[in-house]
């Protein structure tokens, strides 16, 4: 774990300084920074991958819900880069930002799953 931790550091600083190349804001690319080691932390600790099955819902009403969300996945930074301008570099900052916390919340979640069926 220890280890994990120091590698997701590492992968963590590659995005981060690529937003702040592109957005000279510090707590913009700090903040990508920490998306960034959070995702690659639970992808090295836990094994688990973005490529894993998506989750399944029995409900039609769970399975509308998890339809549109990924809707709103995919085209929020379409739709931002659209109305910000598609030549401004803060709209790329933006994209790299936002699916590093998709990442994130992926990963976390499937980590959280490998760690109940291990307890």
């Amino acid at each position: 774990m220890k280890r994990a931790l120091q590698f997701a550091v590492g992968v963590g600083l590659l995005p981060g300084s690529a937003v702040y190349a592109l957005v000279p804001s510090l707590p913009a690319a700090l903040g990508t920074a920490a998306v960034y080691v959070g995702a690659a932390y639970f992808y090295l600790a836990f094994d688990v991958s973005l490529l894993a099955p998506a989750p399944r819902f029995d409900e039609r009403s769970d399975r509308l819900g998890y339809g549109v969300g990924l809707f709103g996945l995919s085209v929020t930074p379409i739709l931002f880069a659209h109305g910000a301008g598609s030549g401004d570099a803060a709209v790329f900052g933006f994209a790299i930002a936002f699916f590093g916390a998709v990442a994130f919340l992926t990963l976390s979640e499937q980590a959280r799953r490998v760690d109940e069926r291990t307890e």
